[in-house]
This record gives C-alpha cells, sequence and structure tokens, in this order.
C-alpha cells in the first residue's frame, strides 16, 4: 500500500512543472526523501539557492499535487536549498541543518487555549511518563486537553496510553484518538510500531507541521506537547509554528542530569519563551516491600539548580516501581490510582501549572506549555 501511493504520488508530481526550466519535478530530481506512511506524504522539492526566496509557488504546486491523490490524507512539502551551488554570505540566519527556511505560513493551533511543552534536555529522566501523567490530571481537573507526542523518531504514546489504534479520516482531516479523557496524537499511531523514522530535518518538521496542523484537534483548553530530549528542530519548530507561552523542564537530581536541564532552560530564552518552572523526576526511590526510601540520584538538585536559574520550582516526583509498571501498561498512574500519593504528586503539579494560566485557560487568549 505505501509503495502504490507513492508510486501514485511521484506520478501526479509529474504534472507539476518547474517554470524556470520548463521540465517537471521528477524528471528534473528535484523531488527529495519522499515518503508516503499511512496516508501521511512528506517530501522536499530541491531548488538552487538563489531561488530559495522566490520557490513557493512551486512547492505550493507541488503540496497540492499530491494532496490530491486518492488516498493521501495529508501532505507536507518543504524547500531545500540545492548544495551544489558555491555558498554565498546569508542575508539572515539559515534553517535547521543550514538549508533555507520554508515560509512558515499561519500560526498553528489556534482554537488551543495553552499549549504547554513538557522539555528535558536529554533522554532517559521519565519525561514522558510525566507529560502523560499530567496531562491526565489537567483533565479530571475539568479541562479539555489534548496530549500530542512531538518525538518523531522515538513515539512513546502508544505504549503509555495502552493502544495501538489507526486514527480514522474524515475528508483531509485526520481524528485523534481519545484515551484517559485526552485528545491524543502520535507518529506512533501511524507507523508500524518497529518502523524506523529515518528522516532528515525537514522531514521531521514537515511531520510535525502536520500532526499540528492537519489533526482535527477541535476546541482545547489545554495541549501538552511531549518533546523530544534536546535542542534540535522539533524544539525550533514548535517555537516557530505556536507562539508558546512557557516551557516546563523535566530532570533527574544528578549533575549529569542538570546540565543538560539548565541547556533546555537556556535555549527556551534564547527563542523566547518563559520557562514556567522545573519538575524533579526519581526524586526518590521507596522500596516496595520495606517502604525504605533511598535518594538514588541525589536529592534536591533541581530545587537548588531552579533557584540558581531564578525559576519556579514545580515539586518533585518519587521512583516508584508502580509508576513504571502502570505507565509500561498504558495506563497511567493518575488515572489507574488516584488515591496514591503519587498521583496526588502530579495533581499538585499539574494545579500548579492551571493557577499560573488561569488568566489565559478558556480566557480567550492563547497559552501555550511544552513539556520535552
Amino acid at each position: 500500500m505505501g509503495e502504490s501511493l507513492e508510486a501514485a504520488v511521484r506520478s501526479a508530481l509529474r504534472a507539476v512543472r518547474d517554470p524556470a526550466t520548463g521540465r517537471d519535478v521528477v524528471e528534473a530530481g528535484m523531488v527529495e526523501g519522499l515518503t508516503a506512511k499511512a496516508g501521511m506524504v512528506q517530501f522536499a522539492i530541491q531548488v538552487p539557492r538563489e531561488r530559495a526566496r522566490d520557490a513557493e509557488p512551486l512547492r505550493s504546486a507541488a503540496e497540492k499535487a499530491a494532496a490530491a491523490v486518492p488516498g493521501v490524507l495529508s501532505a507536507t512539502v518543504v524547500l531545500t536549498a540545492h548544495r551544489a551551488e558555491p555558498p554565498k554570505p546569508a542575508a539572515s540566519a539559515p534553517g535547521p541543518g543550514g538549508k533555507a527556511t520554508p515560509g512558515q505560513g499561519p500560526m498553528l493551533l489556534p482554537d488551543v487555549g495553552a499549549i504547554v511543552a513538557v522539555a528535558s534536555g536529554k533522554g532517559g529522566v521519565g519525561k514522558s511518563t510525566t507529560a502523560v501523567n499530567l496531562a491526565v490530571a489537567l483533565a479530571s481537573q475539568g479541562l479539555k486537553v489534548g496530549l500530542l507526542d512531538a518525538d518523531i523518531y522515538g513515539p512513546s504514546l502508544p505504549q503509555m496510553l495502552g493502544t495501538r489504534e489507526r486514527p480514522r479520516a474524515e475528508g483531509q482531516r485526520i481524528i485523534p484518538l481519545q484515551r484517559w479523557g485526552l485528545k491524543a496524537m502520535s507518529i506512533g499511531f501511524l507507523v508500524d510500531a518497529e518502523t524506523p523514522m529515518v528522516w532528515r530535518g525537514p522531514m521531521v518538521m514537515g511531520a510535525l507541521e502536520q500532526l499540528m496542523g492537519q489533526v482535527d484537534w477541535g476546541a482545547l483548553d489545554v495541549m501538552i506537547v511531549d518533546m523530544p530530549p534536546g535542542t534540535g528542530d522539533a524544539q525550533l519548530t514548535m517555537s516557530q509554528r505556536v507562539p508558546l507561552a512557557g516551557a516546563v523542564i523535566v530532570s533527574t537530581p544528578q549533575d549529569v542530569a542538570l546540565i543538560d536541564a539548565r541547556r533546555g532552560v537556556r535555549m527556551f530564552e534564547k527563542v523566547g519563551v518563559p520557562v514556567l518552572g522545573l519538575i524533579e523526576n526519581m526524586s526518590f526511590y521507596c522500596c516496595p516491600n520495606c517502604g525504605h526510601r533511598a535518594d538514588l540520584f541525589g536529592h534536591g538538585g533541581a530545587r537548588q539548580e531552579a533557584e540558581r536559574l531564578g525559576v519556579e520550582f514545580l515539586g518533585e516526583l518519587p521512583l516508584k516501581l508502580a509508576i513504571r509498571e502502570l505507565a509500561d501498561a498504558g495506563t497511567p498512574i493518575v488515572a489507574a490510582r488516584p488515591e496514591t500519593e503519587e498521583a496526588q504528586a502530579y495533581q499538585r503539579i499539574a494545579a500548579r501549572l492551571r493557577e499560573k494560566l488561569k488568566d489565559r485557560v478558556g480566557g480567550g487568549s492563547r497559552v501555550n506549555i511544552v513539556i520535552e
């Protein structure tokens, strides 16, 4: 199915001609990185560097031709600069990967009151578990909540939400899945679990734009965005395509994690996104048999770092077996065992976030919170 759809898209693109040469974009070798997975089509149009600013009509025509192919739910096309041209001094900063930044268009997600980014700076600190449980906690407090998995290379929401269901389409719109009181979307719902996403930066940005702009999210109070670790293409796309109002940084207590958390804070500051606070995950370990507490990764490092950076410390979360087991089983602890102390810890942090956003959530103005 994927191969036949890809062939159909290539065939349709032969009708799109480059006005500069009169050749179709396929014959001219301008189509780069074409993929067609689960109805989602992505590719780049490669043009000489000096034409990058004027090639938007060609990009738009290629995108429309691909979108019109039967079986295509959505199509995203980006422009890339031809590397064969001699380098010239740039008049403005280049886009990710040194390539020309494509035209951004209007901001996405206009019907979402607050877009929250949860970030970590490095992997392995429990960011996704934190993002999912905070989203469920906000939903349990009466908000209409969306949960977007922005990690294209390593999506985790299908596992953590306990479903591999494929989203359905209505016309050219993809309907998000509903689970635990949330509307959720991840690239993991659209591809096989073991399919590697071997995509370059522009394709990652295109996929993110599809997950935001071509999914029928509807009106939401809050959207939690589970960001990939680091400070790369996904973070740049989010800062460019949605007006982020804040970020929450998740870290473990030890110094090696705090160094990367610090980089995350500085990255958001650099793109003009205030940091709403830090969360210390795996703050301490409790033995499930005897209840003994041990500070396996140290304790209090994130609180001290928050004080040093001048941002709020939002709270600490324990390293407990039940949190991991329930996350792996697709049942977030906030939903499965709401009476537990660890579930209440997530609820307290969610309530504090809601308090920080009270003038914006449901009030008609936009707020964005990103959790990586």
